[in-house]
């Protein structure tokens, strides 16, 4: 014997929601687009946003301590003069191109695997500093470095491994 349920007009519009909602839910998949690995044209672009970011702060640095000079000297507005700075300008490029270059490393890689490679952007920017801009690090700061630089190893490896 078969059963018929009467229902109101209510109920089967709001049963038939439900049933697009299920229908809808079915129809989008749960897991997201699987993430690409670190290959070596990804390494590559990595590396480019990483260095190109190190490279624009070295810039804008140089850049800024140009224009906090000049404006100690004759006067003026810092932010006018840095707007008009060429190293700062080209700084400002360069740390743009980087993020180019960053957020299409994102679309490739794992977070969890490009983030760690910042670390490579923060040795850089300390050795640069020392070398080009002749800033000092003390001991305990060259300690850190090698920290960072240990840990950037590890994740390295274990990404590997995995």
């Amino acid at each position: 014997m078969t059963s018929v349920r009467l229902t109101t007009g209510c109920e089967e519009r709001s049963q038939m929601a439900m049933g697009n909602q299920l229908d809808a839910a079915r129809s989008v998949p749960h897991d997201r687009p699987a993430e690409r690995t670190l290959t070596f044209g990804n390494l590559l672009l990595l590396l480019f946003a990483v260095s190109a970011a190190a490279c624009g702060q070295l810039m804008l640095k140089h850049g800024m301590t140009s224009v906090a000079a000049a404006v100690a000297k004759d006067g003026g507005q810092l932010l006018v003069k840095a707007a008009t700075s060429p190293w700062v300008i080209g700084g400002l490029a360069v740390f743009g191109i980087s993020a180019l270059a960053w957020l299409t490393t994102l679309s490739r890689v794992p977070l969890s695997v490009a983030y760690p490679f910042n670390a490579l952007g923060m040795l850089a920017v300390i050795g640069s500093s020392v070398v080009i801009l002749h800033e000092r690090v003390t001991p305990l700061g060259w300690l850190g470095v090698g920290l960072v630089a240990s840990g950037l190893i590890v994740v390295v490896l274990a990404q590997q491994s995995s």
